[in-house]
């Protein structure tokens, strides 16, 4: 079914404003109707769930990196967890302050970062950020705070403060020796490792490893085609691999293996994990080297990551999650400086009634 425009969307509360003040309906109806809305600020965005669906957890979603989309590919996210799942959402960006655009290639903001406290759930597409002081110190409080954890892609190398930074925070670096591997190795469970498949040419075949497919993280999962390279990587001890990457001779889904070595062994692309936070909580984690906004055009890999909050927030994960992409989903290719220009937070408004239009 076609989708609402948003002058649509503005008519159709505008009717219900007008039946509410005529008796046409209650107001609790029309407040049902109003609750479907989503919030946006000038530099973030939340989506509502409808009012009778709210699950009542609170994710919020990390956006800033420079090369895979994670400004596109977790706003995608966001809308399923809402309007497919019932969670509330808050996506934050990195903002251009010269203008209030969403621009990845500045890794020194996170407006809203301080929404950090009320987040049930964390998911994170970052890579190489330089936070300042007052926006790590959110970051780090619910970290401790044991909330649980689905880290994509690059945030195995989230954090970059440079040699000689004075950050108080500059162990989360990925190349920290004062904490081996920063947060991606201490956190997540492995830090920058190194490409081993070529973006753009050599695509990823990810497989669920067959002692795995009773694990929860994995209902509903099969193989899952990326279009990002696979990297190397060797989660620390005590991870769970659930799933192994195929390195392919091609960008198609039924492309051969590559025959140059590069898959003995195979590298794991899925694995989970508990870390333990020095005051006694604990974070579930799920992490995957995969995750360009592309990659969320594949449905399995869509339902890992939804698995992944059930998991985190220890709620029974369903047996085959409705991962049925939301509006129009047309994901910007990955490469460095190739993502959409312009864009503000207040561009991507959403809500439920227009969800409903493609249903």
């Amino acid at each position: 079914m076609r989708r609402l425009n948003s002058n649509s969307t503005k008519m159709i509360y505008s009717i219900v404003a007008i039946l509410v003040a005529f008796g046409g309906i209650s107001l609790g109806a029309a407040d049902a109707a109003f609750a479907t809305q989503h919030e946006a600020s000038e530099q973030y965005v939340v989506y509502e769930p409808a009012q009778d669906s709210g699950i009542g957890k609170h994710v919020i979603l990390l956006t800033g990196d420079e090369e895979y989309r994670s400004e596109e590919g977790l706003v995608q996210l966001a809308k399923i967890l809402t309007f497919r799942h019932g969670f509330r959402t808050t996506v934050l960006f990195a903002i251009d302050p010269t203008d209030g655009t969403i621009n990845p290639k500045v890794s020194n903001t996170l407006p809203g970062a301080e929404l950090l406290s009320t987040a049930d759930a964390l998911v994170i597409g970052l890579r190489f950020r330089k936070y300042p002081d007052a926006i790590m110190k959110h970051f780090e409080a619910a970290i401790h705070r044991g909330i649980p954890i689905v880290a994509v892609r690059t945030s195995t190398h989230a954090f970059n403060f440079g040699k000689n930074s004075k950050s108080n925070f500059a162990r989360y670096s990925h190349n920290s020796k004062e904490w081996p591997g920063g947060f991606g190795r201490q956190v997540l469970g492995e830090t920058w490792a190194g490409h081993l498949g070529k973006n753009h040419k050599e695509a990823t075949r990810a497989v669920p490893v067959e002692s795995e497919l009773s694990n929860p993280l994995l209902r509903g999962v099969g193989k899952v085609f990326a279009y990002s390279g696979a990297y190397e990587a060797n989660p620390m001890d005590g991870s769970t691999i659930l799933m192994f990457g195929e390195v392919l001779a091609g960008m198609e889904p039924d492309s051969p293996l590559e025959a140059n070595g590069k898959n003995e062994p195979l590298q794991p692309v899925v694995w989970s994990r508990t870390h333990d936070n020095p005051d006694g909580t604990n974070n579930r984690v799920l992490c995957t080297t995969m995750g360009a906004a592309t990659d969320l055009l594949d449905e399995s890999f869509r339902r890992l990551l939804v698995n992944g909050v059930y998991w985190g927030l220890e709620i029974e994960v369903p047996e085959k999650a409705n991962v049925r992409v939301v509006g129009k989903y047309e994901p910007t290719d990955y490469g460095f400086d190739g993502f959409r220009k312009g864009v503000k937070p207040s561009d991507l408004t959403f809500n439920a009634i227009e969800a409903t239009q493609d249903e």
